[in-house]
């Protein structure tokens, strides 16, 4: 098993046929990924061509599923189309939804979460995506960097997701979970938490946050509560100046609201061991779990 994806997750992409939506398409089939339609408006009736497979392009997202039973969406659109992409896949019934794009208006990411909310899950916006290692890949998340495994992750960093499923690639993950950075998301650390609480194939959570906002916070209010399984985490920005935006939008700190620290205390607090760098944080899991160093 895994979270939201899995082998007989079937995959559209919409904006397959730009130049991110042809190159992450490739490398999604590449990792066993069922891609089983683009989208692209006005492109209905060709065919994208990945070398041995050929995958059929519509013009709506509606027509694809009708046609190939399509349950999830990788979005690959410009921020000002976005919210009408997702609100398309939204209206097509498409379950699950990744919006890739970077750049989404704040307002659009509030409507379309608004719209999906209880319909369709959304991933995002501004995040890598989610795989399932061995089973399916939604994004842009490199399938050859970990392996299948029994530890659940759920990141608000891009590129820290990659360290983390690279630093315990021995271990392996059942699904890896970028939720994106962005100050408002469709899917939260709490969602991906109760997914993998509730997963037979998960023994163990890592939990990447980073400054800004109180998302961690109540990440560790929820496993407090709610969580049996062993989790870790790391907060990055533990050195970022005081009120100065550090990469993504939601990465803002104000006074000692939102620091690393903050949320660092808040998690140990509950159980939760943090590490102050990637590697540390590994290294903590693995004492959890009483594994050795690869």
């Amino acid at each position: 098993m895994a979270i939201f994806l899995t082998k007989d997750s079937r995959v559209l992409v919409q904006g397959m046929t730009g130049a991110e939506g042809t190159r992450h398409t490739a490398r999604m089939l590449a990792a066993g990924t069922d891609v089983v339609a683009g989208v692209t408006p006005g492109k209905g009736g060709r065919t994208a061509d990945f070398g041995e497979r050929a995958v059929p392009v519509f013009g709506s997202v509606a027509d694809a599923v009708a046609a190939t039973g399509a349950d999830v969406s990788v979005v690959f659109v410009p921020p000002r189309f976005t919210l009408a992409a997702v609100e398309e896949a939204v209206a097509a019934p498409i379950p699950l939804c990744v919006v890739i794009t970077e750049g989404v208006p704040v307002h659009d990411a509030v409507r379309l979460r608004a719209l999906a909310a209880g319909r369709t899950r959304i991933i995002g916006p501004n995040c890598p995506g989610l795989i399932s290692p061995g089973q399916s890949s939604a994004g842009i998340i490199p399938a050859d960097i970990t392996s299948s495994g029994r530890i659940g992750l759920v990141s608000k960093s891009g590129t820290l997701t990659y360290q983390l499923m690279y630093e315990l690639r021995d271990l392996g993950c059942s699904t890896a979970v970028g939720i994106g950075g962005d100050p408002v998301v469709g899917t939260t650390h709490i969602d991906c938490l109760q997914a993998f609480q509730d997963d037979p194939a998960t023994d163990a959570i890592v939990m990447i946050g980073e400054i800004g906002g109180d998302a961690e916070e109540r990440a560790a209010a929820y496993v407090a509560a709610h969580v049996t399984k062993p989790v870790v985490a790391y907060v990055a920005g533990f050195t970022a100046p005081e009120g100065r935006t550090m990469g993504h939008a939601g990465a803002i700190v104000s006074g000692s609201s939102g620091t690393a620290q903050a949320k660092k205390n808040a998690l140990e607090a509950v159980g939760v061991r943090v590490g102050r760098t990637p590697s540390e944080t590994a290294a903590l899991l693995r004492t959890v779990l009483g594994k050795t160093t690869p």
